[in-house]
């Protein structure tokens, strides 16, 4: 069996995880999530672990993959994700009109991005976007559909970027 499943998940305070023949449920105070039931993959929940084993040995590789899934969504219901972007460029900026994004991305309109369910947008800065959620691959989709509205160019640095990413600039043509 692969080193990740092996290891077995801690489920902190306030979580409790229900493994049905069709799928597996997490639920804490941040909400609940809920996944199908891998193929191939024994889930057990004794206390306050779950425990993951494969069936077959063909079926090892698929057993750490569920194992990732189910850490993702215990740590999103207990403590949550997020992701920073930034505003790189003169006259960009974000501004939230109720639970709708407005940027001023330098196109002749504003663009609007709503939010979708379970996933909390806020802007502590003008040149700040900070993407809140229980669920990660849901948070990193939102983060990356408002990066892709214009993502940075490789000449000025200017556009939509993950906070902390580095951007390598390309020196412009020489006459």
């Amino acid at each position: 069996m692969s080193r990740v499943a092996k290891k077995p998940i801690a489920l902190p305070k306030g979580v409790e995880c229900q493994v049905k023949a069709d799928a597996i449920t997490v639920k804490g105070p941040k909400g609940t999530l809920a996944i199908a039931s891998p193929a191939g993959v024994n889930v057990a929940v004794d206390g306050g672990t779950v425990t993951l084993s494969a069936k077959s040995p063909n079926d090892t590789k698929m057993a750490g993959t569920a194992r990732a899934l189910i850490n993702n969504m215990v740590t999103g219901v207990s403590e949550g994700y997020q992701r920073k972007l930034e505003l790189v460029g003169v006259g960009y900026r974000a501004a939230l009109a109720g639970k709708d994004l407005s940027l001023t991305l330098g196109f002749s309109h504003p663009v609007v991005f709503k939010a979708p369910e379970g996933i909390t947008i806020t802007v502590p800065a003008q040149t700040e976007i900070l993407i809140a959620g229980a669920d990660k691959q849901r948070v990193g989709e939102v983060a990356a559909k408002i990066r892709a509205f214009r993502p940075p160019e490789p000449y000025k640095g200017k556009g939509v970027r993950y906070s902390g990413e580095q951007i390598t600039l390309k020196e412009a043509k020489k006459a």
